[in-house]
């Protein structure tokens, strides 16, 4: 597709969804809901067909030399698409936000003032990898009463086509317009860079990818942009700590799945506690394959024990590094005050974590890590929409205006004032 043809593209997608906004933003909750319930129905009875589809672009990427945690991050496995599935219906069952009317209050004058929940309207969304994504974003975009604008990566381009079809074919089975949910049919990166400078048809972008999509498209945008760059996310094993729960949960916060931004990629471990933990995680890892890369001081712990382990000597820019692998960067602090600082200088205030029985060390990490989403006691794997009860997420937000953590449904709504009157005059 050439130059000129991409933008034309651009331009009738954009005029599409804009006019499909407004039908969105008056349709009932009855219709979208039903849109979504289709949806999941579709997703189920096309399991095997979408297993076609999504091989071809597995085996492309394959041939392309693409690194293995990225294939993976590719497959629509029946579980991906019955996690699909069930965020459609969990969004179905979840009540319409879209109109509330918040903090209605009478002033002096006799009016009431308050603000009602909307739509944004348009967004444009922007991924690599995850073919999963685009359920993800149109089942948000239906139940936000929003249009939106989807740019899958060209990895897997054929699974998202099949995706779109059937995400026209349920918007369409409940009386809404087919153009709600748009998908750019070409791979041709001069789409992206039209997408992004259309801020008469689309409201806000929200890129889902690599640090340098991300950076590209915050720097090159004409439209409002929420996004994250990167998920340098850190797992701290206090003092205070259950042994045997830490080992569990930094074993699967870092090993249940390499390839996502929630994935623990820093251990921060507790000198008092080091002794005992360090050596047990180590043999976790060993076991699994996942490479230690570690401070001098916990280097020198896990090489001196009764059964050495291979480690290697951590470098300053591994405390910045999103790994996406099996590689971890290991680091004993004095305790938490040091964490803490740690984590708000090297971390991308995406999700982090606290292993403790201490509440007043707990409750002061909670308020004092400047990140997305802060945890106790639990596995950095879980900061996801679905996992939070928001039926489908359409990405992770570390900025910290309009949206923040994963972002669902309020997300993608705005506030607009609104005033009852019964015939007040300002005097």
């Amino acid at each position: 597709m050439n130059a000129l043809n991409v933008a034309e593209t651009m331009q009738l997608l954009g005029v599409q969804a804009r006019q499909a906004s407004s039908a969105m933003a008056r349709a009932s909750t009855a219709a979208r809901n039903q849109a979504l319930r289709e949806l999941a129905r579709l997703l189920r009875a096309h399991t095997d067909p979408l297993q076609i589809d999504n091989a071809r672009d597995l085996e492309r990427a394959r041939a392309a030399g693409l690194a293995e945690p990225m294939v993976d991050r590719l497959k629509l496995t029946p579980k991906v698409l019955e996690t699909c599935a069930q965020g459609c219906e969990q969004l179905a069952a979840m009540p319409d936000i879209i109109g509330d009317i918040v903090g209605l209050k009478q002033q002096p004058s006799g009016i009431r003032v308050g603000q009602m929940r909307v739509p944004i309207g348009v967004f444009g969304m922007i991924y690599e990898s995850r073919p999963n994504v685009t359920i993800e974003a149109a089942s948000l975009s239906i139940k936000s009463g929003n249009a939106c604008i989807l740019r899958g990566g060209s990895e897997a381009i054929d699974s998202n086509k099949a995706l779109a079809a059937l995400v026209r074919q349920a918007l369409a089975a409940a009386g809404l317009p087919q153009e709600a949910v748009q998908l750019v049919p070409t791979t041709d990166r001069a789409a992206v860079g039209q997408l992004i400078t259309m801020p008469q048809y689309v409201d806000v972008i929200i890129p889902r990818g690599g640090k340098g999509l991300i950076e590209r498209i915050s720097a090159e945008a004409k439209v409002p942009v929420i996004k994250h760059l990167d998920g340098n996310c850190h797992t701290y094993v206090d003092d205070s700590c259950d042994l045997d729960l830490a080992v569990k949960v930094v074993d699967n916060a870092k090993t249940q799945k390499y390839s996502p931004c929630n994935a623990t990629e820093s251990l921060l471990v507790a000198r008092g506690v080091a002794q005992a933990f360090l050596p047990r995680i180590a043999a976790v890892f060993a076991s699994k394959g996942v490479e230690m890369r570690c401070d001098a001081e916990s280097a020198a712990l896990l090489r001196s024990g009764a059964t050495p382990f291979s480690v290697s000597d951590a470098q300053e820019s591994d405390w910045y590094e999103e790994y996406l692998a099996p590689v971890i960067s290991i680091k004993m602090v004095a305790g938490l005050d040091e964490a803490m600082e740690h984590i708000n200088r090297y971390g991308s205030h995406h999700t982090d974590a606290i292993l403790t029985r201490d509440h007043v060390h707990a409750q002061r990490f909670l308020r004092e890590v400047d990140s997305a989403s802060v945890m106790v006691n639990a596995s950095t794997r879980f900061a996801d929409g679905f996992e939070y009860g928001l039926g489908a997420e359409i990405g992770i937000s570390t900025d910290k205006f309009h949206a923040r953590g994963p972002v669902g449904i309020e997300g993608l709504t705005s506030l607009k004032w609104v005033v009852l009157g019964e015939g007040e005059i300002r005097s």
